[in-house]
């Protein structure tokens, strides 16, 4: 039988963060507590690993996990183009139950499944969860359950569900959340909001308005030397030809 530590204690955790980093990082399996459900975690970029977590699912490559942070500043580490008012998301809301997909650096050495160039990302508010984050980095952690059942509120429920699929249940005592985290698009020019979870549509959409209110005026237009003047008008919104939906058709469910 897989252990369960008891992690509602700074000793218990203490205990058994060694021995569960030492395991993730050989690409074994943990359930950990989150802010929201339970989740079952890999390191994100063991590939093995990150198969044997689907596959405790009961799940395919085309619903790639989210990637756990323990800290904002990683973000551009993993990501790139994260417009401004993704930015202020991260700034209000993490670590939280906010997830956001972005665009992946492209020279990441990861397979997560069928991301389509992007990453979905979450920094939790659950100290077993940043403390595993810490030691390990960026973790791919998905809610602990086989697909299709409900998500696990307390780390029973996940081992009912998973069993010895995962090495190591950490118990951080019955969920503080309750809802799953809200989702959203950043890789277009607006947000999108995928699912929306313990983070109410509407705060989202009025947080990014308060953080486009404060940026900067734009620029003056530059005026056209004067001869250049008679020509052919400017378009004044050209629309680029290799713009594309947003990559996430399926939410990710941490």
């Amino acid at each position: 039988m897989s252990p369960v530590f008891d992690c509602t204690t700074s000793s218990g955790l203490a205990d058994a963060l060694p021995k569960v980093v030492d395991g993730v990082r050989e690409g074994q399996l943990v359930v950990l507590p989150t802010d929201t459900v339970y989740g079952i975690g890999a390191d994100a970029f063991s590939v093995d690993a990150v198969r044997s977590l689907l596959a405790a699912k009961g799940r395919g490559r085309e619903m790639p996990p989210p990637v756990l942070v323990a800290e904002a500043r990683t973000v551009d580490g993993l990501a790139t183009d994260v417009p401004d008012w993704a930015r202020a998301l991260i700034a209000d809301y993490w670590p939280g139950p906010l997830t956001l997909v972005l665009p992946a650096q492209p020279s990441l050495m990861w397979d997560l499944g069928e991301t389509r160039g992007t990453v979905a990302l979450r920094m939790p508010d659950d100290e077993v969860a940043l403390a595993i984050l810490r030691e390990v980095g960026p973790m791919a952690v998905s809610s602990a359950n086989r697909t299709g059942n409900p998500a696990s509120r307390t780390v029973l429920d996940a081992a009912a569900q998973l069993g010895a699929t995962v090495t190591f249940y950490l118990d951080g005592g019955p969920s503080r959340g309750g809802l799953a985290s809200t989702i959203v698009d950043c890789t277009g020019a607006e947000p999108v909001i995928l699912r929306e979870g313990a983070i109410a549509a509407e705060e989202i959409i009025a947080a990014v308005a308060r953080a486009r209110a404060q940026e900067p005026d734009e620029a003056e237009p530059l005026e056209l030397p004067s001869e250049l003047a008679d020509d052919a008008p400017i378009d004044p919104d050209p629309t680029p030809s290799d713009l594309t939906p947003h990559a996430q058709e399926n939410p990710r469910d941490e």
